[in-house]
């Protein structure tokens, strides 16, 4: 056994190749080796820290504490256990995770009396005993978890590299690294079983089963997205069947409002001169857009975005992985509304490119109102990301 001023104890590294799931396993286990304990809690205060809780407590009907010690023969000594993001099992029913802070921690045991075990069983395990001040100190010293907002992070370990899934969750993959969450895990546990339960409430109104399988069903079927947004692309592209290159803006002004005229005529209703005002100014919104997704490098030159159904479709890949991380489905579910995902993706764009451009153009047009702030510039960052990470999925998966 090895300690470090009576602050550590660890067992000895297991023999034989490892490799770390994420880059913070790596860290810790680098860390581990050269016994500096101190940079070991220093990546704790930057890592996402979990630990169990029976469902039943989680879910308010069971009384019980949320985690029950266990008896370390490494130690010798009584611990409560917290495991960093890499190192957690897959989602089952029974138990689940709450997300930490190394601040948190420190809280939690500020009347504690067990020692606390860092991902016991593994190489990087590590067992101390309780010293709160200690750790709310590393705690300070860095960024925290949220550190890994805007980053793409990999599941080297246990994480989708290939094939359908992985290509259906590099559709999603803009939404990962804005959340600096892993882009291929399908065994997702997100921010936790509450945070993720509360988020699919205040964000989608999804609170249970039924919910999140119609709220899924949407967005795999483009309904979350605006027809007039799909209805003036589509005009478009039309236009540009029919006389090749670039559309002129007054053509396509002037086409739509036929086409919106024509479909009202046959109805038997005539269109408002409002909503044919309001096709005009969204084309002009996203004539806009375009304009700055050129100069910003989203798109090519002489190229156009195609569709924002790519808006539903990449969110489409993210509420799959929400469905585990809140238990409301089973990763076999997940796995295969992903794979949905990719289909329908590759039948609507030609390329990542081409998809981004549509994802980006529907959430601005949802959220940003023309003002190129955060809802842009966030995912003009993610973009970047996964057009030059070595470790993207547009890099290393095919369109098609």
């Amino acid at each position: 056994m090895e300690t470090w001023n009576g602050q550590a104890a660890v067992a000895p590294p297991n023999s034989g190749a490892w490799q770390a799931p994420t880059e913070q396993e790596q860290r810790l286990y680098e860390a581990k080796m050269r016994g500096d304990w101190a940079a070991y809690f220093d990546v704790l205060a930057e890592s996402e820290l979990f630990m169990s809780m029976s469902r039943l407590q989680a879910d308010g009907l069971d009384g019980g504490p949320p985690a029950q010690p266990f008896w370390s023969p490494v130690v010798g000594q009584w611990c409560e256990v917290v495991v960093t993001e890499g190192v957690l099992p897959a989602p089952s029913p029974d138990p689940v995770f709450i997300l930490l802070s190394l601040d948190a921690v420190a809280k939690l045991w500020e009347d504690n009396t067990e020692w606390l075990a860092v991902n016991p069983g593994t190489p990087l395990e590590a067992y101390f005993p309780p010293n709160p001040a200690l750790w709310k100190w590393h705690a300070g010293r860095g960024k925290g978890p949220n550190g890994n907002l805007g980053k793409l992070r990999t599941l080297r370990v246990g994480g989708v590299l290939q094939g359908p899934v992985a290509h259906g969750l590099g559709c999603g993959a803009l939404m990962s690294v804005l959340n600096g969450s892993l882009w291929n895990a399908m065994g997702y546990h997100g921010g936790g079983y509450f945070a993720e339960r509360q988020t699919l409430e205040d964000g989608w109104g999804v609170t249970d089963r039924q919910s999140w399988q119609k709220t899924q069903e949407n967005l795999l079927n483009g309904r979350g997205v605006s027809g007039a947004w799909e209805f003036v692309l589509d005009v478009r592209r039309s236009l540009a069947r029919q006389f090749g290159g670039q559309v002129d803006v007054a053509l396509w002004r002037d086409a739509a409002e036929r086409q919106l005229r024509a479909v009202a005529a046959e109805s038997g209703e005539g269109a408002s001169e409002a909503e044919i005002a309001g096709v005009k100014q969204l084309i002009g919104r996203i004539t806009r857009y375009e304009a700055r997704f050129r100069a910003d490098g989203v798109l090519g030159a002489d190229d156009q975005v195609r569709s924002v159904l790519a808006w539903d479709y990449g969110r489409a890949a993210s509420m799959a992985r929400w469905g585990v991380s809140t238990r409301f489905c089973d990763i076999a579910e997940a796995e295969q509304a992903v794979i949905r995902t990719s289909r329908v993706s590759q039948v609507t764009y030609h390329s990542w490119k081409d998809f981004a451009s549509g994802y980006v153009l529907g959430r601005c047009l949802h959220f940003d109102e023309e003002r190129f702030g955060n809802w842009y510039t966030e995912m003009l960052d993610a973009y970047r990301v996964l057009e030059s990470h070595p470790e993207s999925p547009w890099l290393t998966l095919p369109w098609r």
